[in-house]
């Protein structure tokens, strides 16, 4: 006889607005404005309003999380728990203000600054050049960076690219140095890169993690079983692991923080780059107080089209010979378009709140345009102003710019890592390349001074810094090493 049992679970589960907005925080202005024209040419049921009403244009998201009514006699529930109420936010930031108008102060024509964006390679070999290893190790590892495609991915194994040297370059290298070659590829940021699959990539980032029973319970999941996770099979992996929902939830959270394309954000040769870079968002003072402007105003306005809602309430009033088809199709298209409008609303949101959130932590160069005053900033740090997921932080910073009165800039130049002085107290990295590149400017072209002696001054103000960090900054400040320098014997 067949037991039967009634079981109350709670479950946590992305509505399709959270997966709408999921991919489009990764979507630069220029971007979003191809992915809504698409989607209006293919949703009947989404119109361009092209007489907007003026009401504002960060949207009130006071009745997020309720029953949205449809015509019919369905409701779609969209449901976000990140979502706050537009008032609730940042109590002591009443003087950075949000915009819903956007323009170029710096340009009487209407062009844009241009920004020269890093491509994925450059980013990788200027990681790799300031490290202190064997140059025949690093010469074997920017070929390597040669075969790493757009995700991140390694694309060939180390057989090949042996066999590839050796018949079209004429080089030999044995097994062991690739391989060592490999690994300090694979020890640069982002975590992950020069892997070879997806599963190879998730493990990667999760050994770096500090190790706790969520991280090893996470890389057994991955090694064992991916295909299932990748299949949702949660209580199966549980049961197989012998695991509670606790703790296998612990250990999907340390997943769920995981890159599975550490390329992207990144353009991965220089032909690839756009040299003309337009802002996502203008940064402008007036005395004390600060306006955030989101670049969206080009966007077409969007609304449901009145012509399907009649269809629907006609088609829904016949019910004598009622279309189930036709009836299913025109509600399928309105959910579509509405779910869409909303995701469009919590983007403009989302990255209003965020950018809000960066001015505020970074003030002091919003205000003088001095990297020194740039403060030691994680996205953690980030998504405990706004409330909001890690990964969320991370999409918007990967492909978002900012245009202020000092210059274009990368969201993620504004996220610096912290460097501890002897004091105890943390000051950002750009705060030490301001004071390496002070050092340099000031010696003598005739007797430049070493790396290792800019570490002994360092060390004298304070900064505890290691020699080849001090070479990694100099690299990045484009500061030749100091033989290169020495203008003696020129």
């Amino acid at each position: 006889m067949l037991k039967q049992e009634l079981n109350i679970k709670l479950q946590q589960r992305l509505s399709p607005m959270q997966y709408q907005l999921i991919r489009m925080l990764e979507y630069s202005s220029t971007d979003m404005e191809e992915i809504i024209n698409d989607v209006l040419q293919a949703n009947p049921a989404l119109d361009e309003d092209v007489a907007p009403s003026k009401e504002a244009d960060y949207p009130d998201t006071e009745n997020f999380g309720q029953e949205n009514e449809n015509t019919g006699n369905e409701k779609i529930i969209i449901e976000d728990s990140d979502i706050m109420e537009q008032d609730s936010y940042y109590p002591d930031m009443g003087h950075i203000f949000q915009k819903n108008t956007f323009y170029n102060p710096s340009s009487q024509s209407g062009e844009y600054a241009i920004a020269v964006e890093q491509t994925f390679r450059e980013y990788l070999v200027e990681q790799l050049n300031s490290l202190d290893y064997d140059r025949k190790i690093l010469k074997f590892g920017e070929y390597i960076i040669d075969n790493i495609d757009k995700n991140g991915y390694l694309t060939r194994n180390i057989e090949n690219m042996i066999d590839d040297l050796a018949f079209q370059q004429g080089i030999k290298v044995d097994e062991a140095t690739m391989e060592k070659a490999l690994e300090v590829v694979q020890s640069l940021e982002p975590a992950g890169v020069a892997a070879k699959d997806a599963r190879d990539c998730l493990l990667i980032q999760l050994h770096r993690k500090k190790i706790t029973p969520n991280t090893m319970v996470a890389i057994k999941i991955i090694e064992d079983y991916l295909p299932e996770l990748t299949a949702r099979k949660y209580q199966s992996i549980e049961k197989k692991l012998k695991l509670t929902k606790t703790q296998f939830e612990k250990a999907l959270n340390e997943i769920m923080q995981l890159n599975p394309k550490p390329g992207s954000g990144f353009s991965i040769h220089s032909e690839e780059v756009t040299a003309q870079v337009i802002p996502d968002f203008l940064v402008e003072r007036d005395g004390g107080q600060f306006y955030i402007h989101l670049n969206d105003n080009h966007l077409p306005r969007l609304k449901v089209s009145e012509t399907y809602k009649k269809l629907l309430e006609n088609l829904s009033e016949n019910h004598d010979t009622p279309d189930k088809e036709a009836l299913e199709f025109t509600k399928q298209k309105l959910d579509s378009a509405r779910i869409f409008i909303e995701a469009v609303k919590q983007r403009t949101y989302t990255l209003t709140n965020i950018m809000t959130a960066i001015v505020h932590t970074q003030e002091e160069f919003f205000k003088t345009g001095d990297e020194a005053t740039i403060k030691p900033m994680k996205l953690k740090d980030i998504a405990d102003i706004v409330h909001y997921d890690i990964s969320s932080i991370s999409r918007v910073n990967n492909s978002k710019y900012v245009q202020t009165e000092f210059g274009m800039f990368p969201l993620k130049f504004f996220f610096t890592e912290s460097i501890e002085m002897e004091s105890g107290n943390a000051v950002s990295s750009k705060k030490i390349q301001a004071v390496v590149k002070e050092i340099v400017d000031s010696e003598s072209k005739k007797d430049p001074i070493t790396d290792g002696r800019i570490q002994e001054i360092l060390t004298e103000k304070g900064y505890m810094i290691a020699r080849r960090t001090i070479a990694k900054y100099r690299n990045q400040l484009n500061i030749p090493s100091s033989r290169d320098r020495n203008t003696k014997d020129k």
